[in-house]
């Protein structure tokens, strides 16, 4: 593979200028031979960020483009790199994330002797989990296929596409591609969404019940005005993997489980259940019996028509969350309704011998600023944090929609890369912690201040708590879900990163302070039940 001297734009020149005029000068890469091509003379205005395992990498690319709200650029090494990041892609995917996830691929002139470090069927890889998978036939073709990669991870509902790149196409001879814009966002069908605005007006007891869309969609503002018009109780939906209602506002009712029964259970009593921007429901076990309580209407305003196709019953319109909501809002004000009685107070946590998640959160909440993000992945105490951890702002709260380990702490790193001047604080579980502590490398490297927080309970506390649900006696043993001899404070020093260990609920709050008034990454590893 030798340069080209013809002087004509090679495929790396149209890439480049196209990755320029869309935005995306930051590659997050863990580098590979088949990869090297595409990184000679690299350009002074882009971004390297390295990722030591690839899971890393896609993770902090999706809490990038997350923060940003455009599509972030992500660099695997063939086949063996895209197998390592499989896992956050999938979550990338259910959070809907845009990534152009491009992978290198042996030389097209050997690939017929199935060399070492091909990928073979490499578009079917990383399928079902990205919206579209390519491998150009043709080198010239690359910077064509990574536009329209970029056009269709951007459109509603968004996510990641693959682009699979041979190693001696970046060489060959190109154009460059032409500017195109394209629109991203719609209408609902104007009957549809009347229908959801007259049957708002007509009820007694509606409920909003609201999920991630939201928050993408930039609609706080429209879902508090709505909110508040028809003095609607408001939930956040099963599984929300972002923050899209002030939980101290006087409507917030709570955070919808996701079992059916107990979904049916905790929406009772209403008669119109309107599910903005979230499925309806995500389940995480099977269930029986209906769906919504007896008498209730259900409505619904998606983005993703594959949603809205498996919504058991109701009415469900398919449109931006933002423009739905506007025309809703559009409409003659309602008669009055009565408020309804407000969600109950939660009760103090106190200091204990051996220190409750409970106490481990309220502390946080007391010396969090409430503009400071938090990216999340501990499974177990999200219970006790939908309590003691309200967020009460817009993009400041970030999980994963998928269920999958290895996310939060690279997502932190993203997070943090792309709000430059915020305070980002990592709430991580000791068992997701393992799954990705590299993250901890970058963000020293980076010099980005975050605080990781980790829980260490000395075990997989979901799997133990969630046990009975299939049968396991309260005294039964649940095989490997012990994590005892776990040292967070080494494997953070191991990096370049301080950190401190605290057991003893009254040192928890100045250890908290100086970590997040240290502009610093820090880890402090937290012992609780």
């Amino acid at each position: 593979m030798q340069r080209n001297t013809s002087g004509q734009p090679t495929v790396r020149d149209a890439v480049v200028d196209l990755m320029r005029r869309l935005g995306m000068t930051s590659v997050f890469a863990n580098p590979g031979s088949t990869e090297l091509p595409m990184f000679r003379d690299f350009p002074e205005d882009f971004r390297y960020v390295l990722g030591l395992q690839e899971a890393v990498v896609v993770g902090m690319a999706d809490g990038y483009a997350q923060a940003t709200g455009n599509a972030a650029l992500v660099n695997l090494h063939s086949a063996a790199g895209v197998g390592n990041a499989m896992g956050n892609i999938f979550t990338a995917f259910k959070n809907r994330t845009p990534l152009i996830v491009t992978a290198g691929q042996q030389a097209r002139s050997i690939l017929p002797f199935d060399p070492f470090l091909s990928a073979s069927q490499a578009t079917e890889l990383p399928r079902p989990y990205v919206k579209w998978s390519i491998e150009p036939a043709r080198a010239a073709d690359v910077p064509l296929a990574l536009a329209r990669a970029y056009h269709v991870a951007m459109q509603e509902p968004r996510g990641p596409v693959f682009v699979s790149i041979p190693v001696d196409d970046w060489d060959q001879p190109a154009d460059f591609v032409e500017a195109t814009r394209i629109s991203t966002r719609f209408r609902p069908d104007p009957v549809r969404i009347a229908e959801i605005g007259d049957a708002l007006d007509d009820c007694e007891r509606p409920a909003l019940v609201v999920g991630a869309e939201l928050d993408r969609a930039d609609a706080w503002s429209e879902a508090i005005q709505l909110a508040e018009r028809h003095n609607a109780r408001v939930y956040v939906a099963p599984m929300s993997s972002r923050c899209s209602f002030p939980e101290d506002h006087r409507l917030f009712a709570g955070f919808v489980p996701a079992m059916r029964e107990k979904i049916v259970r905790m929406l009772n009593g209403h008669d119109l259940i309107f599910v903005v921007g979230a499925p309806a429901f995500a389940y995480h076990v099977e269930g029986s019996g209906p769906h919504v309580p007896d008498g209730a209407a259900l409505y619904q305003l998606i983005d993703d028509p594959a949603t809205a196709a498996w919504t058991p019953v109701g009415t469900s319109v398919v449109a931006n969350i933002r423009l739905g909501l506007v025309d809703l809002l559009a409409r003659p004000a309602p008669r009055g309704r009565p408020l309804p009685a407000p969600r109950e107070a939660v009760e103090r946590a106190e200091p204990t011998a051996v220190m409750s998640v409970a106490y481990a959160l309220q502390t946080l909440s007391e010396v969090r600023n409430a503009a400071d993000i938090v990216v999340e992945e501990a499974p177990s105490s999200r219970p006790v944090m939908q309590r003691y951890l309200p967020f009460t702002r817009s993009q400041t709260f970030y999980t994963m929609a998928s269920g999958g380990l290895g996310y939060g702490m690279p997502a932190a790193v993203g997070v943090a890369l792309a709000r430059p001047g915020s305070r980002v604080i990592g709430l991580i579980g000791d068992g997701s912690a393992m799954y990705s502590p590299q993250a901890i490398y970058s963000a020293v490297q980076l010099d980005l201040p975050i605080t990781f927080v980790i829980l260490n309970n000395s075990r997989y506390a979901a799997l133990q708590e969630f046990a009975p649900v299939f049968g396991f006696a309260a005294s039964d043993p649940v095989q490997g879900t012990d994590l005892p001899g776990l040292d967070f404070v080494s494997l953070a020093n191991s990096m370049g990163c301080e950190g401190v260990r605290v057991s003893d609920a009254l040192s928890l709050k100045p250890a908290l302070e100086d970590a997040l008034s240290s502009g610093k990454t820090r880890v402090v590893e937290i012992v609780v039940a």
